[in-house]
């Protein structure tokens, strides 16, 4: 076990684990946030998907101790009240249907616009490819991206 200090949605969190614990683990047994989703557990579905620093990565397969200091964003944190542009426009085309992926697909869609705010639909289909949605939402997703990149960041 060994002491980690972790910066996450913007507040501080000490948790005392193995260095290999996955983050998904880390955020949802210790820290009790439970946006982000066991799905395959092996980094191929993205439900896990979190934040770190600028950069969409899965969780699951994410150790605390590859962490550092670099600033962790979940689900919960990306806005204080859900108010997001990627938020906004996956409720306004009415993307979920489960929901299971939709924290790992607006978690991946918000990192692209960051890096990328007018992003082709070719650049949109690599970028969210992976992210792997049960219910098959693929093209309202798509259309979600393309209309948050489209108003007012």
């Amino acid at each position: 076990m060994a002491k980690f200090n972790l910066n996450i949605n913007g507040s501080e969190h000490s948790v005392d684990v193995d260095p290999n614990t996955p983050m998904l683990w880390v955020l949802r047994d210790h820290i009790k946030l439970v946006g982000a989703k066991y799905g395959c557990g092996i980094a191929q579905c993205g439900a896990c998907t979190v934040h770190l620093g600028d950069n969409a990565v899965r969780s699951c397969q994410l150790p605390v101790s590859s962490v550092g200091e670099q600033q962790i964003t979940t689900i919960e944190g990306l806005s204080e009240n859900g108010n997001h542009p990627v938020q906004k426009a996956w409720l306004e085309v009415d993307v979920p249907q489960c929901g299971y992926c939709q924290a790992g697909q607006i978690m991946t869609a918000s990192a692209l616009l960051k890096s990328n705010p007018k992003p082709s639909d070719s650049e949109i289909e690599t970028a969210m490819n992976g992210n792997i949605c049960r219910c098959g939402t693929y093209s309202r997703i798509k259309k979600a991206v393309k209309m948050a990149a489209d108003s007012e960041v």
